[in-house]
């Protein structure tokens, strides 16, 4: 919502948001790193590259989808990232989706479509839909990215990897023209710092969810994107409602029976991992 707000006409185009967006996470950062010594804790330099390269590309690239194609339309293709991460999780990760939640992300992500069909009049193969779908194939190898390094780096420095990347591939837009509306600046701003708190967020959870799993409850990112567009006056159709509830039962159903079994940490793992003996 803030995104369109920002990039509204007269105002910044999708460029200037992303370089906002991630220059404010940089900046973030960095003040967290000075206030917190040791917070930053860089182990595994290859995925923290892959990482911010691949997931700022991504949100680049979908930021200038938006620009170029209906918001409904760009967000439903770019919204098939969870898929591509499952894709390559299996192979990258081996980490193999169950058959309860294979099917639980099928029902969210008809339910996604529900919620945006009523967005979409018709699907083509432009250049903006080109941005969109690589958008969500780049974002799909971020967040793989993400599991990875979830074992030996903490949400934080990863993140930063995240906004620095796109703080470098969105610099080019810099160089532009700037509004002078403030309206832009504020939404803009607002951009960064919701974006911060999810990212940090999205990250942290990727430490005890597998691809799969996450990949599920990211399926109600359009669902909420387009209820917090109903600040912008649009309206709400019988296929929307359908749409959440189907999206919410998936997550549900997925929730409940789409977990693999745990095995239970071995004597040694428990005390590597710190966890008392007397602790389940």
């Amino acid at each position: 919502m803030l995104a369109r707000l920002a990039t509204r006409p007269g105002g910044m185009d999708g460029g200037q948001v992303t370089f906002a967006r991630f220059a404010f996470g940089v900046a973030a950062m960095g003040a967290l790193f000075l206030v917190r010594p040791g917070t930053f804790r860089p182990v595994r330099y290859g995925l923290l590259a892959s990482r911010g390269l691949f997931g700022g590309v991504a949100a680049l690239l979908y930021f200038l989808a938006i620009q170029r194609i209906p918001a409904g339309e760009a967000t439903l293709l770019n919204n098939t990232f969870p898929i591509w991460a499952v894709i390559l999780s299996l192979f990258l990760l081996d980490e193999r989706p169950t058959l309860h939640l294979a099917i639980a992300l099928a029902v969210a992500s008809a339910g996604v479509f529900l919620v945006l069909g009523g967005r979409v009049e018709r699907l083509s193969l432009g250049p903006g839909e080109g941005l969109a779908v690589l958008s969500a194939v780049l974002g799909g190898a971020a967040v793989t990215s993400i599991r990875a390094l979830r074992a030996t780096d903490n949400s934080p420095t990863i993140f930063f990897a995240f906004a620095l990347g796109g703080l470098l591939v969105s610099t080019p837009w810099a160089f532009g023209g700037w509004p002078t509306d403030p309206l832009p600046w504020a939404a803009a701003l607002g951009v960064g710092m919701v974006a911060l708190l999810a990212q940090l967020l999205m990250t942290e959870a990727y430490g005890t969810l597998s691809v799969p799993e996450a990949a599920l409850w990211q399926q109600l990112t359009p669902v909420a994107s387009y209820l917090w567009a109903l600040a912008l006056g649009e309206s709400i159709t019988a296929g929307t409602v359908v749409g959440v509830a189907l999206g919410v039962a998936g997550i549900v159903y997925g929730s409940v029976l789409g977990h693999r079994p745990r095995e239970p940490l071995s004597p040694e793992a428990r005390a590597a991992a710190g966890i008392p003996a007397e602790e389940p």
